[in-house]
């Protein structure tokens, strides 16, 4: 088991297109077979895409608990979420080991954590920015390390670590992992924090010695 995270909820936050979503499954999966009871929360309520709650059906085989967001538009001025949302916050009603939170990309998509930032930090979270640098938005460790304030300006949250998720889809290589692996060090430093983790696909993993490498399977791929 990745022994990097320990807090009770786990925020994933990014750019759009980052892989937030695979690794968040990724990890979700990763904890249940560890024996933990293990909550996944789709909190993106702006991208119709790429979203936790399409795979409904592969959490169930692992016997993790889905909460989704009720909304599924494009605008966040909307009167509320999934009352289940705030289950997660109460003891009582909550039995999960680890909450694992698939937020929204960038600062519009991470307003919604804003709502429940001062539950989070009560109850002890840890944030994920996760980054790819084939992604052009965030291709350089200048331009991706300028996005996490905002994200966290918008969210009412701190980053609290970096997790590298270079990939370019099918066409991925070691080659690929590797290079987003150096671009995720660049960033982490400018943002002073630390890299946590390394994913990279499972059938690339026995060619790459790095530290916190984290084998993830491919559950999300595009719809078209």
């Amino acid at each position: 088991m990745l022994e990097v995270l320990h807090a009770p909820m786990i925020i994933i936050c990014g750019h759009y297109g980052a892989g937030k979503t695979n690794l968040a499954l990724n990890i979700a999966i990763e904890r249940s077979k560890a024996g933990k009871r293990v909550n996944i929360v789709d909190l993106d309520i702006v991208n119709p895409y790429f979203r936790s709650s399409d795979y409904e059906r592969v959490l169930g085989l692992y016997g993790i608990s889905l909460i989704s967001s009720k909304l599924n538009g494009s605008t966040l001025d909307a009167p509320g979420l999934n009352p289940e949302v705030q289950r997660i916050f109460d003891a009582e009603a909550s039995s999960a080991d680890f909450t694992i939170i698939d937020a929204g990309g960038d600062p519009e998509g991470a307003k919604v954590l804003g709502r429940y930032s001062a539950k989070f930090s009560r109850h002890g979270y840890e944030m994920l920015y996760v980054i790819n640098k084939y992604r052009p938005e965030t291709g350089t460790a200048k331009l991706a390390a300028m996005l996490l304030p905002e994200i966290e300006a918008a969210s009412r949250l701190k980053a609290t670590g970096v997790a590298a998720n270079s990939h370019l889809c099918g066409e991925t290589t070691r080659e690929t992992v590797v290079a987003g692996m150096r671009f995720a060090r660049e960033t982490a430093m400018r943002l002073e924090l630390p890299l946590v983790m390394v994913a990279a696909k499972r059938v690339l993993c026995p060619t790459l010695n790095v530290k916190n490498l984290f084998p993830v399977d491919i559950f999300v791929r595009a719809p078209w």
